[in-house]
């Protein structure tokens, strides 16, 4: 079994060295220790959401601190090739569900999207209060899969703003029902261009389940975007965007399977 991981604010374990110490407060704390039950002697990671993660055993504890003597310190570095996906915004918490499970299989951020065809509306506070939400369960799906990096929920944006996120990454894939080459097809065609070298950022584009206007995709595709079809089958909002950072993952040289 890997080690349990928590999460302490970013630059915290900037100055830890092996045989050092490191106390780990707050709501990380109580959970490790009221709910996981850990205890002196047990092996636990911490990660700092950006990239560290130290690996050690638990010298005390108690419901507000726990104390981790630091065994070693490592540093993981963000992929080359960055996967984004661009989830629009669903009903019955679809979305939150995309980018729980895009995060567990290694997406690098999520933007959401309130497309013309969406239903659910992000507008005032309860646009603050669904981001929010949104990168709690993103930050939970990251502890649960044992990640060090914790995806950044970019802004929520519309149509416009997206079309200038196009514009600006380094390739845009919409996936739709009605496209014609596969989404293999055209990651392998740009990786073999010598194209995907270097750092990048490949949006991932997922419409509502009323799927993604024509005018959308008229503009989208005026940005730069390609759109690209995923299989046979018609696939949920909330299963789409998993299933295309599966595959990318693999032909992009970023799928290293783990034993969990």
């Amino acid at each position: 079994m890997s080690n349990p991981v928590f999460f302490s604010p970013a630059g915290s374990l900037d100055h830890v060295v092996p045989g050092g110490r490191f106390v780990l407060d707050g709501p990380e704390a109580r959970h490790a220790v009221t709910v996981k039950r850990l205890g002196p002697g047990e092996s636990v990671d911490i990660a700092d959401g950006a990239g560290k993660r130290l690996t050690g055993t638990v010298v005390s504890s108690s419901p507000a601190e726990l104390t981790v003597e630091c065994a070693s310190l490592e540093e993981e570095a963000r992929p080359d090739i960055r996967l984004v996906l661009v989830q629009s915004l669903a009903k019955g918490d679809r979305d939150e569900l995309a980018a729980e499970t895009a995060t567990e299989l290694g997406i690098d951020a999520v933007i959401p999207w309130q497309s013309e065809r969406s239903i659910v509306r992000w507008k005032g506070e309860r646009a603050a209060k669904a981001h929010a939400k949104w990168q709690s369960v993103v930050t939970a799906a990251a502890k649960q899969a044992r990640r060090a990096w914790i995806p950044e929920v970019r802004a929520a944006v519309d149509t416009a703003s997206l079309a200038a996120a196009v514009a600006a990454a380094d390739l845009a894939i919409i996936l739709h029902e009605d496209a014609v080459r596969p989404l293999r097809s055209v990651l392998e065609s740009w990786r073999i261009s010598g194209a995907a070298t270097g750092a990048r950022e490949v949006l991932l584009i997922v419409g509502p389940e009323g799927g993604i206007s024509p005018r959308e995709v008229t503009r989208l595709c005026g940005a730069g975007a390609v759109t690209a079809i995923l299989g046979h089958h018609v696939l949920r909002s909330s299963t789409a965007g998993p299933a295309a950072v599966v595959l990318a993952s693999d032909v992009l040289g970023r799928w290293t399977p783990a034993s969990g």
